[in-house]
Order: structure tokens, then sequence, then C-alpha cells
């Protein structure tokens, strides 16, 4: 790379340590950063980030399959709303359903908490797992993914317009990041090809 005068971009790394027993130990908190799965469907983690666009902020709300670390369910909005994340959901059940024992983690906002939202995922009878207060450790695979898109895509690109960044992160879920960026957890293949190979497998 120096050869040939390329930079490498990067950000800061984001590492999660273990337990932290001084924090809060709640009822709600079903995974205790246990992030491992051997199945499809079995635990999905959710968030929400911000990523800036001119002058005004847009809001992303996106699904992870635990197993593959494949994004299922996307939404971007102007507003950080339940609407949002419930989109983002709906777009995750549609692709993949909901299996029996499913758990969903996310963190402790207001938008994971509201009523509709909770209504919603009851209605699918989909068990709920949060955070526990002020640890975003406990979401650590899904604020790795949103470091990652801001290093390699936000960042770099400076949008303008919201049409242009709805294209960008489209490009960058579904083409790139799902379908060709490797990943360790899967032992170095992306997340369609690691489903793909296990399912060749089973």
């Amino acid at each position: 790379m120096q050869e040939q005068g390329i930079l490498a971009r990067n950000g800061k790394a984001f590492n999660y340590g273990g337990h932290a027993l001084t924090m809060h130990k709640l009822r709600t908190t079903s995974f205790w950063r246990d992030f491992s799965t051997d199945r499809p469907n079995q635990k999905w983690v959710t968030d929400i980030t911000y990523v800036w666009v001119k002058n005004q902020w847009l809001y992303l709300a996106t699904v992870m399959d635990l197993y593959s670390r494949r994004i299922i369910g996307w939404s971007l909005d102007t507003g950080m709303t339940e609407q949002l994340i419930t989109r983002a959901m709906q777009m995750a059940i549609d692709a993949r359903g909901v299996a029996p024992g499913l758990i969903v983690h996310s963190d402790r906002g207001t938008q994971y908490r509201s009523n509709s939202y909770v209504g919603f995922l009851e209605k699918h009878k989909i068990t709920r797992s949060m955070s526990r207060k002020g640890n975003c450790w406990d979401n650590a695979v899904m604020e790795s993914f949103y470091a990652r898109l801001k290093v390699e895509l936000i960042y770099a690109k400076n949008y303008q317009s919201i049409g242009e960044a709805r294209s960008g992160i489209f490009g960058y879920i579904e083409v790139f990041y799902n379908r060709k960026r490797r990943h360790s957890a899967n032992d170095g293949l992306s997340p369609v090809d690691f489903e793909e190979n296990a399912a060749i497998a089973a």
C-alpha cells in the first residue's frame, strides 16, 4: 500500500470488554453479551444511528441476524420515531419470518420502550431483550456495524441530499455489506455466502 501511495480509511476501533458487574442487572437483559447463535432467526439485534446530510440529521434503523451478521431490515427517515424502528423490524419479519423463541435485542431508547413497538413485537410473539442502563457494550455488534458503515461510506461521501444518502446506504447494505464484505465471525465469508454455505452443509 505504501509503495502504491494507498492510505487506509479507518476509524476508532470498537471493542467490548467483560461483564460490568457494577452496572444495573435488569430482568430485561437476556443476552448478557452472548452474541453467539447456531441457527438463523434465533437472535436479532437492532439500533438507530445518525447520518448528517447537508444541513439535517437522518436516522437509520437496522436489524441484524447474529447468526450471519446479515442486515435483514432497515429504514431511513428524518425523524427518530417508533414508525422508523417498526418499519425496519417489519422488513426483517417479511424477509425471514418469525421462528419460535426469536429474541430481539436493543438499547433502552424511548422508541424501543414505546407501547406501540412493544405491542408490535408481542403481536408477532417476539421476545424483547434490552441493554443495561447506560451500557452500549451490551449491543456491541450493532455499534460495530455502524462504525464501519460511517468509516467506509458516510464520512467519505458527504451526502448533499436525502436521495443520495438513501441510494448510498441501500448499495452499502444490500450490495456490499451483505453480499461482499467478509466478516471474521463468518470465517472470512460475507453474510450471504455464510448462510448459503451453511444451508448446503445442512
